[in-house]
């Protein structure tokens, strides 16, 4: 997931250097959800693994 946000970054930079805004746009957008999911995913995880090394 982590990898679809940077490809959606570099498009948005590509787009944004070529003058394209609603593409950049669109892509950044995309981008930023997937990397705010990709860090409650990994919080989450983070967490669970605690939880279980503890017990």
């Amino acid at each position: 997931m982590l990898r679809y946000a940077i490809i959606f970054f570099i498009v948005a930079i590509v787009a944004g250097i070529l003058g394209f805004g609603g593409i950049a746009g669109g892509a950044a957008s995309i981008a930023q959800v997937l990397f705010y999911i990709f860090l409650i995913l990994l919080v989450v995880s983070v967490v669970k693994h605690l939880m279980t090394k503890a017990v």
